[in-house]
């Protein structure tokens, strides 16, 4: 998957050399704990979140989910030469 330069958030977030804001990939993440889950979700939390490095527009990214008992979830966001960022969600 990849963000499109014309995403309504990247005119901003920094003109002239754009950056795709971390709430974009946190709610790409959402959808797609939604989809692993079969059914949308409520985040109730992200306790672990940590931004590794920058993804560019346009720039192919992959989602990795890993469900866990409790409403609890794991996520990797990774490129195709490293992790951008992991983390953990609650959710109902």
């Amino acid at each position: 998957m990849k963000i499109s330069p014309q995403h309504a958030s990247l005119a901003g977030h920094f003109p002239g050399n754009p950056v795709v804001p971390g709430v974009v990939l946190l709610d790409a993440v959402t959808h797609a704990l939604s989809q692993q889950v079969g059914r949308a979700v409520t985040v109730t939390g992200m306790p672990g979140v940590k931004f590794l490095a920058p993804l560019l527009p346009e720039q192919e990214f992959s989602i990795v989910i890993t469900l866990k008992d409790g409403g609890r979830a794991g996520f990797d966001v990774v490129t195709d030469t490293h992790k951008i960022l992991t983390g953990s969600a609650t959710y109902d």
